[in-house]
């Protein structure tokens, strides 16, 4: 910590800016606040480096009922917009601490019109990753009204983005999505990883927007529009399993290239849907799943052994290196039950390399064909 020297005594510094900046880049954040107090030269470096990725979380209560992290980090930026170049990152997250049932009376109004005004202004032209999380900012909406995140989007350009996640809470009556979002995806020709979190419906993408996409987490119905004709190979599902029908499998399988990493820890999945899975998508080398037990694999068994059962399953996954099923809420399971599922399963997927129980615990299978523990 730097906190024992003086703030008072102006310094004459006469290294360049490049020196300190790779000097002071590694330090902590209250560390360089402290720097920021030193002399207008390191207060230059410091800011540059503070401002470089914004992150902010808003807990909203009954105590707390606006989004005041959010105010004032923007106002600081429209304060100084001479560091808007050196911001590459800017994530906002607002979560609710509050019961659903009750009503919201939070008041969103000021951070909102804080908020459009950093993100369609120009002032961020430098960004590169883009999270918007704005929980209940829809709730108590007219539908008629756009989208929170499309009002705060619309109309910004920022062409060095490639990390894009968006969202709020979705139910029933709010405001849906509008094309709005898709012009705004479609100018993001960078745009290498995507998140939608409460896009329920096919976008409308020219086929040469986003060409370079490589990860989306989002519904079937949007991934469905989304993966053909584009690189994706990591896609993570959200929603229900119910909605992955034959229709959106076989659009799954329209990449460019082969789909590889497939998490469904967003999703309660049944046994059936993996066997589908594995029919379309037959390039899967890693799997995340969070099975859902009311469809047992084996009624006879509990515990643990009811993944028993998915020997059947897993056979059908030709090229599987990596199975993880710590997402999955299973009683019990000691180390000698997980290594017979371990044997169990590579005879029947001997391609497989990596397990990842319920219970967290990581087994891989070593050169000498014996499965271990990542522990031992």
């Amino acid at each position: 910590m730097l906190s024992h020297y003086s703030t008072t005594v102006p310094l004459q510094i006469s290294v360049p800016n490049e020196v300190l900046f790779e000097i002071f880049h590694n330090l902590s954040t209250p560390d360089l606040i402290i720097l920021t107090s030193v002399s207008h030269c390191f207060n230059a470096v410091s800011e540059h480096i503070l401002y470089s990725s914004i992150s902010i979380k808003d807990i909203l209560s009954s105590s707390s009922s606006c989004p005041w992290r959010t105010e004032r980090c923007c106002q600081s930026i429209i304060q100084r917009q001479h560091l808007g170049k050196s911001i590459r990152g800017f994530h906002i997250r607002w979560h609710i601490d509050i019961d659903p049932s009750s009503p919201c009376d939070c008041d969103f109004t000021t951070a909102l019109e804080k908020l459009e005004q950093v993100l369609r202004s120009g002032i961020l032209s430098s960004l590169e990753s883009l999270e918007l999380w704005l929980g209940p900012a829809n709730r108590g909406v007219h539908p008629s009204i756009p989208h929170v995140i499309e009002r705060m989007i619309l109309g910004s350009h920022f062409r060095q983005l490639t990390s894009c996640s968006l969202g709020a809470e979705w139910a029933k009556g709010l405001p849906p999505y509008s094309g709005t979002l898709d012009n705004f995806l479609g100018s993001l020709q960078s745009l290498r990883h995507l998140k939608l979190h409460d896009h329920h419906a096919a976008l409308s993408l020219p086929s040469v927007a986003l060409p370079i996409l490589s990860s989306f987490r989002g519904s079937p119905a949007t991934s469905a529009s989304l993966l053909p004709g584009r690189p994706i190979q990591y896609l993570s599902l959200i929603g229900d399993d119910y909605d992955v029908n034959q229709e959106i499998l076989t659009q799954f399988a329209k990449t460019t290239i082969p789909l590889r990493v497939l998490d469904l820890s967003g999703m309660a999945v049944r046994p059936i849907l993996l066997r589908n899975l594995a029919t379309h998508l037959p390039s899967i080398e890693v799997l995340k799943v969070r099975l859902a037990l009311r469809h047992t694999l084996h009624y006879a068994l509990t515990g643990i052994r009811l993944l028993t059962g998915l020997s059947s399953v897993l056979k059908t996954f030709r090229l599987l290196v990596q199975l993880d099923l710590s997402p999955t809420s299973v009683a019990g399971g000691d180390v000698k039950q997980e290594l017979n599922l371990c044997n169990e399963w590579h005879r029947a997927c001997p391609s497989l390399k990596r397990i990842t129980f319920p219970s967290h615990r990581e087994w891989f299978h070593r050169f000498d064909r014996m499965w271990v523990p990542t522990d031992v």
